[in-house]
């Protein structure tokens, strides 16, 4: 049978994808315009979108596991029920679901919330899922680089609590694992929540002194006020998207993402290996 990948074209989906064909599976991706989307020899591509019907039931069509990454956008909500709704009318029952680290707890935070509704779709309509909870992507650290390698101030508004940010690649790799787990059992197995996290809890002075010592001149912390930070995104994002970072990163301020007792270890024996750490990122857009 198929994967389908939904999202194969980001950060995270890309990475899902390469993974799954390392382990010989046989997968499928929907996106928008498959004359723009890259993907290796042997990718299946089905054309649409998660508000276009016929696009659905076209992609899910003889799919046996879902993997679902819904996009930050105004509709998010609507797009993953619609999704979990046909994938239901489809017969799918084994789903691996992108949500975000404490989205049942940081509520006033859109995307968050939207995650939580989608968690209890899952458990409501009886699919078999792996729930991932991400932390903080450290790849979307590319969106505030330019200030910090121009301007040498690390702006994203972290806070004192931490936050232990996670590498794309180790959040695709365990849900390629979680995927073929899911496909290859023999009956649905139960729901199951992974928290994902990286190797180390962060604060804003820690992350500007690993700036430091990785550009070998002072990089500051900008603090843990949010309201410029919501300025600086709202210059390439939509004023609502720039207003939802805001949000977020005030749930970081005030609580932040510190991993539960024996997170790491979970993930390090799933992937037989250490986890990206956040330097190493840092020293890559440096060297770029």
């Amino acid at each position: 049978m198929t994967i389908l990948v939904i999202g194969a074209t980001g950060r995270v989906g890309r990475h899902v994808v390469n993974q799954l064909l390392q382990r010989d599976a046989q997968v499928r991706v929907l996106t928008r315009d498959p004359a723009k989307a890259s993907f290796p020899a042997g990718v299946e591509v089905v054309q649409g979108d998660l508000l276009d019907i016929h696009g659905l039931r076209a992609a899910f069509s003889g799919i046996s596991t879902l993997f679902l990454l819904n996009a930050v956008t105004g509709d998010e909500f609507t797009q993953a029920i619609i999704t979990l709704n046909v994938a239901r009318e489809a017969g799918i029952e084994r789903v691996v679901y992108l949500s975000v680290f404490d989205a049942d707890r940081a509520v006033n935070v859109p995307h968050f919330a939207v995650k939580s509704g989608a968690e209890r779709m899952l458990e409501a309509m009886d699919f078999g899922a792996t729930i991932l909870r991400p932390t903080y992507f450290i790849d979307n650290e590319v969106m505030v680089k330019d200030v910090i390698l121009q301007h040498s101030v690390y702006p994203m508004p972290i806070g004192n609590k931490g936050v232990a940010m996670v590498d794309a690649r180790d959040i695709a790799e365990v849900a390629a694992i979680e995927l073929i787990r899911r496909e290859n059992a023999p009956t649905k197995l139960p729901n199951e929540t992974i928290n994902l996290v990286g190797p180390d809890t962060l604060t804003g002075q820690d992350i500007a002194a690993i700036w430091s010592e990785v550009l070998g001149r002072p990089v500051l912390y900008g603090g843990d006020e949010t309201s410029g930070f919501e300025q600086n995104m709202a210059t390439f994002m939509p004023p609502w998207m720039a207003y939802e970072m805001r949000l977020m990163a005030q749930r970081y301020v005030s609580d932040g993402m510190i991993p539960e007792q024996g997170d790491r270890e979970r993930l390090t024996t799933m992937l037989g290996r250490s986890l990206h750490g956040y330097r190493e990122t840092a020293a890559s857009i440096a060297a770029d």
